[in-house]
């Protein structure tokens, strides 16, 4: 049975928002979720100018070029706590931030993930995209190119980062790195499949329809001002 059945989610989409302010709202949610300050789950949709993230596992080694080079662009590179290795984010490419609590949800990380994977494979399908998942990593790929990346980190039992989806992003900053650390891989985005332009409203409004179906949940749209939280 799907643990999220007949739940509601806050749904907060957020223009193109700076890395260390979005990843700041997500803990301060997870702290108001964890004490029951906001007593539902929260997912936000937005984009961030361009950032290299490492997670839990660092990553730095697979950056393939001098850090000077970033410096030179303005582009910063921030260590998280989420799982996965490096990876960059950027304009066009949709990031979904679930802030869910999965201990009262009885739902492992795992089970999770996929669920998670599951939205942006159906997404993908909308466009007439096969995406799949690959045991080399968690993510959702198309044929040996990635096409989106699922970190998560899990602070006593509310789990917070996620998934993101290239979109029509450029790709040139991926081959600054060895993507999520796996050397010989590509990366590419709903519009270098297609070849052709992909707007993002839609495929905002895809996610929310496939998430409200994979998780089972009503969302409700929300400001963030209406959340009892410090901005």
């Amino acid at each position: 049975m799907n643990p999220f059945v007949n739940k509601k989610w806050l749904c907060i989409e957020l223009p193109q928002t700076a890395y260390r302010a979005a990843w700041k709202l997500q803990t301060d949610l997870v702290t108001a979720r964890r004490e029951n300050i906001v007593d539902t789950d929260v997912v936000l949709l937005l984009e961030h100018p361009p950032v290299f993230t490492l997670g839990r596992r660092g990553g730095l080694e697979n950056l393939t070029v001098a850090e000077d080079v970033l410096k030179d662009r303005g582009i910063p590179i921030i260590q998280v706590e989420r799982g996965g290795n490096i990876t960059f984010h950027g304009p066009g490419q949709l990031v979904i931030y679930p802030i869910v609590d999965l201990k009262s949800a009885r739902l492992g990380v795992a089970d999770y993930v996929e669920m998670l994977e599951e939205v942006v494979i159906r997404v993908a399908a909308d466009w007439g995209i096969t995406g799949v998942r690959n045991p080399l990593n968690r993510g959702v790929w198309v044929g040996n190119r990635k096409l989106a990346s699922v970190g998560v980190a899990v602070r006593r039992g509310i789990s917070f980062h996620g998934v993101a989806l290239n979109v029509n992003l450029s790709l040139d900053p991926f081959t600054w790195i060895n993507p999520c650390g796996l050397k010989g891989i590509g990366v590419t985005s709903l519009e270098k499949e297609l070849g052709g332009s992909v707007p993002m409203d839609p495929v905002r409004k895809a996610v929310k329809r496939h998430l409200k179906d994979v998780f089972g949940v009503d969302l409700v749209m929300t400001e963030i001002e209406e959340l009892p939280i410090d901005d």
